[in-house]
């Protein structure tokens, strides 16, 4: 899913998936998968502030217990290379109506989270997977799976 090196900075790396997260509100959820990016070099901090933009404006719950937060156009400026971060919430983050156990942060250069996202929907179309993804204490299987 997230392929290769782009620069010297892998797309997911090991340190920017948190497994069994205490539940937290839907924007502090938000500000925690970019403060991942933040803090691996992949956006400016004021990428956080668009991602919560991007949320006010229209939910980034994607439906299969899914929400991928992401900055508005604006923020591409603060994107350095394209990252994302992965936290599960086993008893689930409120996004509305629905309830996402996986929130995944993204940050494209260009167009290339248009390519992240088509690679996670395709992946989540498998309920079982995305349940499997939502419970797991492995982080090398999350890892592997979003890294193939």
């Amino acid at each position: 899913m997230a392929e290769g090196n782009l620069g010297d900075l892998p797309v997911l790396k090991k340190e920017n998936i948190k497994l069994g997260l205490k539940s937290v509100g839907r924007e502090q959820a938000i500000k925690m998968a970019g403060q991942l990016l933040v803090d691996a070099g992949y956006v400016k901090k004021g990428y956080i502030k668009a991602m919560l933009k991007r949320e006010e404006e229209l939910t980034t719950y994607v439906g299969q217990g899914v929400a991928i937060p992401h900055g508005v156009g604006a923020a591409k400026k603060k994107i350095k290379k394209t990252g994302i971060s992965i936290l599960q919430f086993p008893e689930g983050v409120t996004f509305g109506d629905d309830t996402a156990y996986l929130v995944i942060g993204i940050a494209g250069l260009g167009n290339e989270h248009l390519k992240i996202l088509a690679n996670l929907s395709e992946m989540l179309e498998d309920i079982a997977m995305a349940k499997k993804l939502w419970k797991t204490d492995d982080l090398d299987f999350i890892y592997e799976q979003f890294t193939i």
